[in-house]
């Protein structure tokens, strides 16, 4: 089965890993890969219990940026509305 783009369903093509410290300024990229990499870094978010978001068009802009590197303040909005999304996630499924 694919995508109708030649990609099988479910396979990711690309992925970002984004870690913050406290100290830190933003968010940085924590891990970033293609293909097999790519679902590797999945996999271990998942295996890890870490929440995965498909956002094709913001792994395109984080994909653009160095291991390491904290994300550019055009981003920051995007990345605190999809933190906090997170968080009222995991508080609902504790209320369950």
């Amino acid at each position: 089965m694919n995508d109708g783009q030649g990609h099988h369903a479910g396979r990711r093509r690309q992925a970002v890993a984004l870690a913050y410290q406290e100290g830190d300024n933003a968010p940085r990229v924590l891990a970033q890969g293609y293909g097999e990499l790519a679902e590797r870094i999945v996999d271990e978010a998942k295996r890890q219990g870490i929440y995965v978001h498909d956002a094709p068009e913001l792994v395109a802009l984080l994909m653009q940026l160095n291991i390491d590197e904290a994300i550019p303040p055009k981003l920051y909005q995007v990345i605190a509305e999809l933190l906090v999304w997170v968080r009222e996630i995991d508080s609902a499924k504790q209320n369950d």
